[in-house]
């Protein structure tokens, strides 16, 4: 999850999302702190603090010595921006390392497909594919990441009330990237999306998983992407249950990944 080193969580609150964590039972929890290198269209923008945002996890972990604390970092398209990443990496010692695109090109420049219009209904399979094909770019670079985050992310802002959003037709780019992730012993990432509706914001969903298994992935990470306190482990009961179904199991590890 984030908290208020994100860029795009003014909400965010890191030792308030502690004591939450607590208050509802959880060993440990993540922060995945956004380290993106553009803005995607967005006024508000801004780079990751990293000495500022680590400054902070010690604080908190001094504070709630009964929680377990994990320091991570989601790189935003990374292979396109290989010395700001490295930079950030050896700014400090993370235990999570996401990787992700929320971008694609249009017109020479990086458009987070969230914006409004990227997704309209005359181009947006174009866009997804668009989006597969920097998604595989990432995943065969060779940058460093653990986790393959939000995979099938533009299906959060889908026209779905104009075109009708299928896995299917996009099957064979999916799979190349689970390919890809499955090669270099990537964790894939289940993302609910702060328990948003799971057709939209379980990212990704039953079948995608499914492929996961096919093309020889071993391990899948949840993770809620809150924003704030409240949506931390927001869904988190669908995803546990779709994650056993598909065959992978948690263990005594409350910080591990799921594996097979």
């Amino acid at each position: 999850m984030h908290a208020q080193f994100s860029w795009d969580a003014p909400r965010g609150d890191l030792e308030g999302t502690c004591r939450r964590a607590l208050d509802i039972g959880l060993p440990a929890i993540a922060f995945t702190e956004h380290a993106d290198f553009a803005g995607g269209g967005y006024p508000d923008f801004h780079e990751l603090d990293v000495i500022a945002y680590l400054g902070e996890i010690e604080r908190c972990r001094a504070l709630f010595p009964g929680l377990r604390v994990l320091a991570g970092v989601e790189l935003g398209q990374p292979h396109r921006f290989p010395a700001a990443a490295a930079a950030v990496l050896a700014a400090g010692r993370f235990e999570r390392v996401l990787g992700s695109v929320h971008c694609v090109e249009r017109a020479g420049e990086l458009v987070d497909v969230s914006r409004p219009g990227v997704l309209e209904p005359a181009c947006a399979a174009a866009t997804f594919r668009a989006y597969l094909a920097e998604l595989l770019a990432l995943v065969e670079s060779g940058q460093r990441f653990d986790v393959l985050a939000h995979l099938d992310y533009p299906k959060r802002y889908w026209p779905r009330d104009r075109v009708a959003y299928r896995e299917e037709d996009y099957e064979e780019e999916i799979r190349a990237v689970l390919r890809a992730a499955a090669s270099r012993e990537a964790v894939l990432e289940l993302n609910t999306t702060r328990g948003a509706d799971p057709a939209r914001g379980l990212c990704p969903g039953p079948a995608v998983l499914r492929w996961w298994v096919e093309c020889g992935g071993r391990a899948v990470s949840l993770g809620s992407d809150a924003h704030d306190p409240e949506r931390i482990a927001s869904g988190f009961e669908l995803a546990a249950q779709l994650a056993e179904a598909a065959g992978f199991r948690s263990n005594d590890d409350p910080a591990a990944c799921w594996r097979r």
